[in-house]
């Protein structure tokens, strides 16, 4: 989808909040209500865009965000015999850990996979190892977090899409 200039705009706006109306988009982009709910109506379709909300976690009480960072052993994954069993194991696995909010292959450090997850607290965080390592521990080469304290009082940037509106706007 080649995204014009208003898309970009009514996308930023939506990106800075997610709950206003297509009449202030409108105001602010300075276009008509109908061609905002027309763009929006496409963006949302064509985008996948779901709406979500940014909680304060710290107020949620959940005390850590983790990065985890997985290496898979390449001549035990290349060798999976029953993909589709792997498969139902990977997803069963998710439905446990609904706390896990993103999980991708990709490469970086050594690692060639990285999941993201919350927990109540270092306790909790240390199941969810275990359970890991225990289900998938033949497969795994190497296992390591990066643990970010959400009662730190160094937070820099809580997650916040706003800067990401300002971002998308720079792109062509």
């Amino acid at each position: 989808m080649k995204l014009k200039d208003i898309d970009i705009k009514i996308l930023s706006e939506l990106l800075k909040n997610s709950k206003i109306s297509d009449r202030k988009i409108a105001e602010k982009t300075q276009v008509s209500q109908p061609t905002v709910t027309r763009r929006r109506a496409r963006l949302e379709r064509e985008l996948s865009i779901h709406y979500t909300s940014l909680p304060d976690f710290k107020k949620l009480n959940l005390e850590i965000l983790a990065f985890n960072l997985v290496h898979w052993r390449p001549e035990k994954y290349e060798s999976i015999d029953d993909r589709d069993d792997f498969m139902k194991r990977v997803l069963e696995f998710r439905k446990r850990h609904p706390n896990i909010i993103f999980a991708s292959d990709g490469s970086g450090l050594g690692y060639t996979r990285m999941a993201v997850s919350f927990h109540k607290n270092y306790t909790e965080y240390m199941r969810f190892t275990r359970d890991f390592q225990s289900g998938w521990g033949e497969y795994i080469e190497k296992f390591e977090s990066f643990i970010v304290s959400l009662k730190s009082e160094k937070i820099l940037r809580l997650f916040d899409f706003s800067q990401l509106a300002e971002y998308i706007k720079t792109m062509e």
